[in-house]
């Protein structure tokens, strides 16, 4: 009777669960769609894709960016992944999106393999709720009536609970992969199906057959039957399987897979036991690393703990299978972890064979900062000594630079387009310009760090100072443009700032050059660590991670790179612009030579600048008059494409192509044209489809001009000047690390100003806030006092 109640309630469990494993299944984002199938084979009517995976197995992967060339793939679930917090019963959620991500990559043509823990949880929460039905019902027996005493459920034997919890588990993963035509299949295994020669290759011809026909292999230890663990009973070269670490290695050396993933309930490996105040997640761990690791106590569940998971890591590492430990149960990463670790992206800790000839990226975070520091406390004298002397290398050592940046064009060739090969190129009088701009920036920050910008006195003897100071670690990231390092590496010296540098792989060997230089003036007063090119292979969504080591983040680069890196960046500020939409607005009072001259300079001086012209505004009265025309002469001369907005379209029997969008940043030789009525409409126009970055003006009438400076939103706002005044060295800042269209902190080109932020100094002798109170000795005065006048010389 009570076998029955139970059945029933366990089938009800099913059906209640089906419909949820569907819906969650099929409103997951991972599903491959049609478009992605290249071809498609079948085995039992199951289709799958093939993507063309190869790899020799032999060594394991050198860096994470290779993990996406893995084609056999063991996922190791570890008890505290499984099981929900009260150890009884399983996790529903992550495990059904587990099982996406598994099917995902078998979708792709990986072979898929399962090591999973929960057999247990499942058994216990089965056997509980069978107790709690047989007491309840002798409970009725024996007192007569339906009032039922608090019941006291026994300690359940874990083998016992794993007999009883195998058929439901391995039925729930069965559910949950048919959702997604995939197949599962359980093998339990023990210590002697490992031992035994004839079992170890009936169990390797097994596993090999149903990855195969495109099954996934769900293994687990047979916990119903294996004996305790025997401590220190490895084999000489052979790790034992006491417990599903040892065997998610075991299986994988056996199957000679590509990679293993271990999940837990932490993040990866860390140096001391997660939770202490120095923790530090280790990215990348080498074998014989395990001295510099303490190791704590296992998780809340399971056999092993972190030192078990490492010891694992290493044997299969040792095999040829490369490693990642990561975290499967934070809600926020759960859903993507597994396919983020086979993209190559930077999560738990990566286990390696091949140590990097250089420092981390980590290493150099600390070593920016340690150098920053530095550098912030040295005389201003000493720092602009630092960029005189960077200004006179690029000078001297101007054969080599441009010997690198041949090398750079050379590579590019034919696989950058000409405008970024534009960028890219160095010549005599960039680096002449970059040498009179660097010598700016020295001038300028005599006295920039520890400038006292406000004095107040609090109170007698207590005396409020406001200063400025670098903002810290400085992450800058900027592509095809090598004599933005320079420029950025003297900003940082004058603020005082730590700097990281990541240059796009295209100007690898300027790049080199031009920070070994920037290295070598930074040595005269011993602060050579403070600015760091990481050459690392790094990501860029990796780097804006580093919330902890990086405290601003300026993206120089093209309007996708800075959008990229406006979504990656996770607890960072991200300062910089991710489009140059500037417009110009040729008044109807305009002079036909100056519009003339500056739409030329402003659209065909330099086009793929951020700050180049890519909207021209005329106001409809100009319309076939010789200021229009000679305009429209010019622009022809210079090969500019014209794209038509909608109302400009509507003036012309025939007209340009119309334009697909007007708020569009083309970076070549292209300009939309649009009419309006008045400055008003213009202004409306610039609001609606610009991109605050620089919007200009062209006219004579001065009440105009001044009503469209004061009203329109904008970092720079023009009257009669190119846009492309718009730029930090033409500002008179020496430099600028880019264009902000943000509304705190800095707007617009920013300078060496830009780089500081504020701290607050307050002096006194023994002053409490209570000598402050309604019956204190004291009483606040808060006067303004003098601030020492700023060196402009």
């Amino acid at each position: 009777m009570l076998s029955q109640v139970y059945r029933s309630g366990f089938q009800a469990f099913r059906q209640r669960l089906l419909p949820w494993v569907q819906s969650t299944a099929l409103s997951r984002s991972h599903r491959v769609q049609p478009s992605a199938i290249r071809h498609v084979r079948s085995w039992s009517n199951i289709p799958f894709i093939t993507v063309p995976l190869s790899r020799t197995h032999g060594k394991s992967f050198a860096h994470r960016s290779e993990l996406k060339h893995a084609k056999r793939i063991v996922v190791k679930l570890g008890s505290a992944v499984v099981t929900r917090g009260d150890e009884c019963g399983l996790a529903l959620g992550r495990l059904a999106s587990i099982v996406e991500q598994v099917s995902v990559l078998q979708n792709q043509g990986r072979e898929m393999m399962l090591v999973t823990s929960g057999a247990v949880a499942f058994g216990k929460q089965r056997l509980r709720h069978e107790i709690l039905l047989s007491q309840s019902v002798r409970q009725a027996l024996h007192s007569g009536q339906n009032q039922l005493k608090e019941m006291a459920i026994p300690v359940l034997e874990a083998r016992a609970c794993a007999a009883a919890g195998q058929s439901g588990l391995m039925a729930l993963y069965e559910a949950m992969f048919t959702q997604y035509s995939i197949c599962a299949a359980q093998i339990l295994v023990t210590n002697l199906d490992f031992h035994d020669e004839q079992k170890r290759r009936n169990l390797n011809g097994t596993l090999h057959e149903l990855l195969r026909m495109n099954i996934v292999p769900i293994v687990n230890t047979n916990d119903a039957v294996v004996p305790p663990a025997e401590p220190n009973s490895d084999l000489q070269g052979v790790i034992s399987v006491k417990d599903n670490d040892s065997l998610a290695a075991r299986l994988a050396v056996e199957m000679k897979t590509d990679l293993l993933i271990v999940l837990s309930d932490v993040e990866g490996l860390f140096d001391s036991p997660p939770g202490s105040d120095d923790a530090k997640l280790i990215d990348i761990f080498y074998p014989g690393d395990q001295q510099s690791v303490t190791f704590g106590t296992k998780s809340r569940v399971g056999m092993g703990g972190m030192e078990a998971k490492v010891k694992a890591a290493l044997w299969a590492l040792q095999g040829g299978t490369s490693v990642v430990i990561a975290n499967g149960t934070h809600p926020k990463v759960s859903g993507h972890v597994i396919t983020d670790i086979v993209e190559g992206k930077k999560v738990g800790t990566f286990f390696s064979e091949v140590k990097p000839a250089g420092p981390t990226v980590e290493q150099q975070g600390e070593m920016a900062r340690a150098g920053g520091r530095m550098l912030a406390t040295l005389e201003p004298e000493q720092r602009a000594e630092i960029i005189h002397h960077l200004a006179d290398l690029l000078t001297d050592q101007r054969d080599e630079i441009l010997l690198a940046n041949k090398k750079d064009l050379e590579e590019a060739e034919g696989r950058l387009a000409a405008p970024l090969l534009k960028r890219l190129s160095l010549s005599t009088s960039k680096l002449n310009s970059l040498a009179i701009g660097l010598r700016q920036i020295a001038a300028s920050s005599q006295d920039s760090v520890g400038r006292v910008l406000r004095r107040t006195r609090i109170a007698k003897n207590l005396e409020l100072e406001q200063v400025t100071v670098p903002i810290g670690v400085l992450l800058v990231i900027f592509e095809s443009r090598p004599d933005c390092l320079p420029q950025v590496a003297a900003l940082a010296i004058a603020s005082g700032n730590g700097l990281l540098l990541k240059g796009g792989k295209e100007a690898t060997h300027s790049n080199r050059i031009l920070h070994l230089l920037a290295q070598e003036a930074l040595s005269i007063h011993g602060v050579k660590e403070a600015i760091q090119l990481v050459n690392t292979r790094e990501e860029v969504e990796d780097l804006c991670r580093l919330d902890k080591m990086i405290d601003l983040i300026i993206p120089r680069g093209s309007s996708q790179l800075v959008r990229d890196i406006q979504k990656a960046a996770k607890g960072i500020p991200v300062m910089g612009h991710s489009e140059g939409i500037c417009h110009m607005y040729v008044d109807s009072e305009a002079s036909v030579d100056k519009a003339t001259r500056l739409v030329r300079d402003s659209k065909c001086e330099y086009p793929a600048a951020c700050n180049a012209l890519e909207t021209l505004l005329i106001h409809r009265d100009l319309l076939r008059t010789p200021l229009f025309d000679q305009i429209i002469d010019m622009l022809r001369v210079e090969q500019v494409k014209i794209h038509a907005g909608p109302k400009f379209a509507s003036y012309l029997t025939f007209s340009p192509s119309e334009v697909k969008s007007l708020r569009t940043e083309y970076g070549d030789l292209e300009l939309c044209i649009e009419v309006v009525d008045s400055v008003q409409e213009a202004i409306d126009h610039i609001h609606k489809y610009g991109s605050s970055h620089t919007d200009v003006i062209v006219t004579e009438n001065e009440k105009t001009a001044e009503f469209f400076l004061q009203h329109v939103d904008s970092a720079c706002v023009f009257w009669n000047a190119s846009t492309r005044f718009s730029d930090g060295y033409r500002f008179g800042l020496g430099a600028e690390v880019g264009i902000s269209t943000s509304r705190i902190h800095a707007r617009g080109p920013v300078g060496l100003e830009g780089l500081l932020t504020t701290k607050w100094l307050l002096r006194g002798q023994d002053h409490v806030v209570s000598d402050f109170s309604e019956h204190g000795s004291l009483k606040y005065l808060h006067e303004n006092l003098p601030v020492p006048q700023r060196n402009t010389n």
